[in-house]
């Protein structure tokens, strides 16, 4: 007689189905559900350790009960935190999937046919419950409650971590990887790409917009260069070596700067920068007096200059100002020490600073810019998403209008346009020198 047991035909009950079961499939399903319990709180865990917030971990530090303490020396040994988790997470992995066969045995007998049938329930029936109930619910669960399963989960991954033969896996898999990073590259760099997705990736409804752009805009740091943000020559405030100190002193209180660039005969020849507070104990002198001594030497950087690099060099020289050169050595404009910080934390304004908005929004794709407007500032307001656009075509140029007459090939009259993809540049005034103001058309 056949004591297999058979699946339930047109006209047995699922109640009868389910009476045909021993007493081992009983308590294995039993052990089943247990140990999906099991695998459920060492992913969540995983998930709540590592996504803890800056916060949650400052309420960490705070709190001084023991269970804390636990959590505090746990988080200060991640490698061996994780593989505890991974090596217990596994354990019960395996468990469910044996248990599960035994299971099976008993309702799908291999001689009665129902091997097609049982393979695609093993196969894809399990691994379904167990990414489903065993990672992936209790994951989201715990990061959106990361420090509440954090607190519950330390006594129990503290007890898992001691037991063997967890904890003599622990060490050995530690060890392992450690060993396997020190044969690899120790001065492996993050590919840019590589950076820029990871910091895409941190955008959640939880974080604010101001430290989504600052995170990327470390990002960009790096390979920003000194000419994109640089005041281009044409705007700079510079004083004539040859005017006299009332001249200079006049010029001064006119643009409230605390450094000045100081020209020879032309503003491509720089000479020196002024400090104004150098001129504090002169300033009872006469008109004749010779200001000219009090310079300062002036930095000299190319244009193709990185900033992290500058910003480096700033710290070590202790200076604020460098002047941008090309390559025939004439100024293309200066990089302050402001100007390096803003590309991070964006704008920085004192009371000298002109406050007026360098643009105007005349409908949700239109905008009128001022011609000098820097090609980095047009893309914070049109969005970063259209740099490859204007990044193929401007050549030298730093600005907007400096972008018009690179496509153009010259200085476009009033109404004329060019095209960038998605992007319509209308002049909107200009005269024989530089194009005045742009309209900026998107085409989404």
């Amino acid at each position: 007689m056949n004591s297999s047991i058979e699946p339930p035909s047109s006209n047995a009950s699922l109640v009868d189905f389910f009476t045909q079961f021993s007493d081992a499939t009983y308590l294995y399903l039993l052990i089943i559900t247990l140990l999906l319990f099991l695998s459920a709180f060492a992913s969540g865990s995983e998930s709540a350790f590592f996504s803890l917030k800056p916060k949650d971990n400052e309420s960490i530090k705070n709190y001084s009960s023991a269970r804390a303490q636990l959590i505090r020396e746990l988080l200060a040994k991640p490698q061996e935190l994780l593989a505890t988790i991974l090596i217990f997470n596994n354990f019960v992995n395996v468990g469910i999937v044996i248990l599960s066969s035994f299971v099976l045995n008993d309702i799908f007998p291999s001689q009665e046919g129902f091997t097609l049938v049982r393979f695609v329930v093993e196969v894809i029936g399990i691994t379904f419950v167990i990414l489903l109930f065993g990672e992936v619910i209790p994951k989201i669960f715990a990061n959106r409650n990361a420090l509440n399963v954090t607190l519950l989960a330390a006594y129990p991954l503290n007890l898992i971590g001691k037991t063997p033969p967890i904890s003599w896996l622990k060490h050995v898999l530690v060890w392992g990887t450690n060993f396997i990073q020190k044969l690899g590259n120790k001065g492996a760099a993050i590919d840019q790409n590589e950076l820029e997705q990871a910091v895409a990736l941190t955008k959640s409804e939880s974080g604010s917009e101001e430290e989504q752009r600052i995170l990327e805009g470390i990002v960009r740091f790096g390979k920003t260069e000194a000419s994109q943000i640089m005041t281009p020559r044409v705007e700079v405030e510079d004083i004539d070596a040859a005017d006299n100190f009332a001249e200079v002193l006049s010029k001064i209180i006119e643009v409230g700067f605390s450094r000045i660039p100081v020209f020879d005969q032309s503003p491509d020849n720089i000479i020196g920068i002024l400090y104004i507070k150098d001129l504090l104990h002169h300033l009872g002198q006469p008109a004749d007096f010779n200001w000219q001594q009090v310079l300062r030497k002036p930095y000299f950087v190319p244009e193709n200059k990185k900033i992290n690099d500058l910003l480096q060099e700033f710290r070590n020289m202790k200076m604020h100002m460098a002047v941008v050169v090309d390559e025939y050595g004439g100024a293309s404009g200066i990089i302050t020490l402001e100007d390096i910080l803003e590309e991070i934390v964006g704008d920085i304004t004192d009371e000298f600073d002109d406050t007026e908005v360098q643009y105007t929004k005349q409908a949700d794709h239109i905008f009128v810019f001022e011609g000098r407007t820097s090609l980095n500032d047009l893309l914070k307001i049109i969005g970063e998403k259209h740099e490859q656009h204007i990044e193929s075509a401007r050549g030298e140029a730093e600005t907007l209008g400096g972008l018009i007459i690179e496509v153009g090939g010259r200085i476009l009259k009033n109404k004329e346009s060019i095209q960038l993809g998605p992007l319509k540049f209308i002049v909107e005034s200009s005269d024989k020198k530089r194009v005045k103001s742009v309209k900026v058309q998107l085409y989404e």
